[in-house]
């Protein structure tokens, strides 16, 4: 046998595989980002801005709720106000208007 027909013998046999390699290769993302089992940098960033701000929102409004006893019957602009009194935090990494707006809508709950 020559080596040329060693190889091409070589290839039939690697083939299937090479072509299952090559379609899994290409499906596999599309198919887990399809079913959810992905989840991306934009995505995972947004949940994670969203609790901490909720949890900025949750410590405002227990603040404000130390200071006004009953808030959720104020209208909600005393509600913004109040929250804009206390949605100072040392640490804060949102803007103070994003933070305010959750803790205003906490307080009428």
């Amino acid at each position: 046998m020559s080596p040329m027909q060693t190889a091409q013998s070589k290839w039939q046999a690697m083939k299937p595989m090479v072509i299952a390699l090559a379609i899994g290769l290409v499906a596999g993302p599309m198919i887990s980002s399809y079913a959810g089992w992905q989840v991306t940098s934009g995505t995972a960033r947004t949940e994670t801005r969203d609790s901490v701000l909720d949890q900025f929102a949750a410590l405002c409004a227990e603040r404000a709720r130390a200071d006004v006893a009953d808030a959720a019957k104020l209208d909600w602009a005393a509600r913004s106000e109040l929250a804009k009194k206390w949605v100072k935090a040392p640490t804060a990494p949102f803007a103070d208007l994003d933070v305010s707006a959750a803790c205003a809508q906490k307080l009428a709950v």
